[in-house]
């Protein structure tokens, strides 16, 4: 709604009559009451024509009552009323308007408090009704918009509500697209903004979250030793039936111990009977050869060096 501004009209037309009144005048200076009568009916006319006259925006329709009754819808571009008898109550915006709502300390399902921030996007489809059927059709959608996010709200869990905003996006649009109906407006999309909840339940939920990810930890690591027993028992009923394969496995893995810088090994002597090293002398030699590599390769990085 807004008020039409025709001053510049009125302004063109009260000029236009005094310089009607002035060419009397100039022409006939003796003759004042005629040249009254002219300056007054001119002023007149300037007046009715220039409240006759509206303009309306591209996105804009002017309601026009004749009489206290409806009797069109106006606009856009230049259009005419009958001064007196015809008057615009209202000036119907047709574009896409935002209206932001809230809900403050509202309590969820599970009597959770939560503040919910919300953008309602709506269009005028029928100017006719939104002008006839509600007295200000602007506060009744803000209040029933408020009103519905309530009711949601109330119906709603807490976790619900976090996680699934689009499900509630839509069942608010379809709630207010209902009541604002017979007003001739549609409810084109609803947007949650912000839910906000209290602090301490903040925290609780912080730690509930980092509890569930530490036992999810957990779980994968059981499974990943379980996964390893299962290839290890694999593997044994592989080497049960082997002992030469499995003569050489324990050889290697000596080997490879012995290989990272350890001077001293222990190992089960059954191990030892086991692999046929011949005792602690046959263990000293291996030592001692792989000590002796080692003392190859380093002289081997020395001399490069040099």
């Amino acid at each position: 709604m807004r008020n039409q501004n025709s001053f510049p009209v009125i302004l063109f037309f009260v000029i236009l009559g005094i310089g009607i009144v002035w060419a009397r005048t100039a022409y006939d200076p003796s003759n004042v009451a005629p040249t009254t009568i002219i300056t007054i009916s001119a002023f007149l006319v300037a007046l009715l024509i220039a409240i006759s006259i509206k303009i309306a925006n591209p996105w804009e329709r002017a309601v026009v009552l004749r009489l206290g009754r409806f009797e069109s819808l106006r606009g856009p571009g230049l259009f005419f009323i009958i001064p007196v008898l015809d008057t615009i109550p209202y000036w119907i915006d047709t574009r896409v308007i935002a209206t932001s709502f809230k809900a403050e300390k509202t309590l969820t399902k599970d009597t959770v408090p939560v503040d919910v921030d919300a953008v309602l996007f709506w269009k005028v489809l029928d100017p006719k009704k939104a002008a006839l059927e509600v007295a200000d059709y602007m506060g009744a959608i803000s209040w029933a918009s408020q009103t519905a996010l309530r009711d949601v709200i109330g119906k709603t869990m807490l976790s619900d509500m976090l996680e699934g905003r689009e499900k509630i996006s839509g069942i608010l649009q379809k709630i207010i697209d209902e009541r604002t109906e017979p007003w001739g407006i549609n409810v084109n999309s609803v947007e949650i903004k912000d839910v906000l909840i209290p602090g301490s339940l903040e925290n609780a939920m912080s730690m509930q979250a980092q509890a569930e990810r530490e036992r999810q930890a957990r779980v994968i690591l059981g499974d990943s030793e379980k996964q390893v027993a299962e290839k290890f028992a694999e593997a044994a009923l592989t080497y049960t039936d082997n002992p030469v394969a499995l003569h050489l496995r324990a050889m290697n893995m000596l080997y490879e111990g012995l290989k990272q810088n350890s001077t001293i090994v222990i190992v089960p002597s059954s191990a030892i009977d086991t692999m046929q090293l011949g005792g602690m002398a046959g263990l000293t030699a291996l030592t001692m050869g792989i000590g002796q590599e080692k003392a190859n390769k380093e002289k081997g990085k020395t001399a490069g060096k040099k």
